[in-house]
């Protein structure tokens, strides 16, 4: 009968959810409630957040790994349902459709060199900047080539040698990463990253992509998650800071710990010891930069209850990998995703509908939940 009761009291909860004009997220965090479930496990409302990650700016990679005239990008054609191609054209580049305008063949399955791109189906054509330039057998084709005929071009934004594609041209990449520029001026002066290849991680895993975003934009846990990173960094060392799309946590290096930023009188956080600044960028981008260098979290939704998230690492000073707060991510990283496939568990369970936020710690939670929902696409059915 208990249980009984207690199914009765979430019908009726449901049954008394704020009018489809309400905030699904109430902007004061002390009175808020978190996302209700079924954001985490309903397709319906898991396609509506594709829609929304193919609008925005994604991340595809730092101009020290593209070492070939052209490299297909598979994770945006996971995100964008785009087959990508990023080209160099001279000193130019490009990111065009990686699918011929021919018969619809993917062009390019690996990265090469060559002057242009061929089609291996019927030999279609184009430069490298994306135009046709040949196409065998069609002497006799009207109106032929058209502008169609070209490969399609997507916007590519380049940030301090990071690139980032975007289907549409309102995207502004200065406007997205103003808050990382304005607060790292001094350590982007200096900056001259190198991907390593070796460092690269690819994680699949059994739960929603926004609890693995959730469960990174908060402290909170680390002292019952992650051991190891608790104790390299200082017991009151953690905050977070949230802006329009993006959150920042900063964790400060424990006094044993020698492994920290060097940051120049001037800055906000000068005389601060900033063993890691973790970034991020709305939807789905984690920009975590230690000492030694930046790892990229990409996170890719496969599905309503599963993840890739791939790791890319650009080193600067290699020295220094092993030491401090960045040289436990693959341990960090496996303690995560116990915890946020328990989540995902747990979400999918008739007896939860939605908690509460910690106005201490949750900030950046609660921040990434109201942007998730504050466009009338995300709004509850009522």
């Amino acid at each position: 009968m208990q249980l009984e009761s207690h199914f009765t009291t979430l019908k009726t909860m449901r049954q008394n959810i704020e009018p489809m004009s309400e905030a699904i997220i109430d902007p004061d965090i002390r009175v808020a409630q978190t996302l209700p479930s079924e954001f985490y496990t309903d397709e319906k409302y898991f396609s509506k957040q594709m829609e929304e990650l193919t609008r925005s700016l994604q991340f595809a990679g730092h101009r020290s790994e593209f070492t070939s005239d052209m490299t297909p990008i598979s994770h945006l054609e996971s995100i964008l349902g785009q087959p990508t191609l990023r080209t160099m054209n001279e000193s130019e580049a490009f990111l065009l459709s990686n699918v011929c305008t021919h018969r619809g063949m993917i062009l390019c399955q690996e990265s090469r060199d060559g002057k242009s791109i061929q089609c291996p189906y019927h030999g279609r054509t184009f430069h490298r900047d994306g135009r046709l330039k040949h196409m065998p057998g069609f002497a006799d084709v009207r109106n032929f080539p058209a502008q169609s005929d070209d490969l399609p071009r997507l916007k590519l934004s380049e940030w301090f040698g990071f690139e980032f594609a975007s289907v549409s041209d309102a995207v502004d990449i200065e406007a997205m990463m103003q808050p990382v520029t304005q607060r790292m001026d001094w350590w982007l002066e200096n900056l001259h990253l190198k991907h390593d290849p070796s460092r690269d991680r690819e994680w699949n895993i059994d739960a929603n992509w926004i609890l693995y975003v959730d469960n990174y934009l908060e402290g909170f846990h680390i002292p019952f998650v992650h051991p190891e990173l608790n104790n390299a960094l200082a017991s009151d060392g953690y905050s977070t800071e949230c802006f329009d799309n993006a959150v920042l946590q900063i964790g400060l290096a424990n006094d044993a710990d020698d492994v920290y930023f060097e940051i120049p009188e001037g800055s906000i956080d000068a005389g601060k010891r900033v063993a890691a600044y973790y970034w991020w960028l709305y939807p789905n981008l984690m920009m975590n930069i230690y000492p030694w260098g930046v790892s990229m979290n990409i996170i890719i939704p496969t599905s309503v209850n599963t993840t890739t998230v791939l790791f890319r690492s650009y080193v600067q000073k290699p020295e220094l990998l092993d030491k401090g707060a960045g040289s436990l991510l693959d341990k960090v990283e496996l303690q995560d995703q116990f915890v946020v496939e328990g989540c995902m568990r747990g979400l999918q369970s008739k007896l939860y509908q939605r908690g509460r936020y910690s106005p201490t710690h949750e900030k950046g939670v609660h921040q990434f939940h109201m942007n998730l929902t504050k466009e009338k696409r995300f709004e509850r059915e009522s």
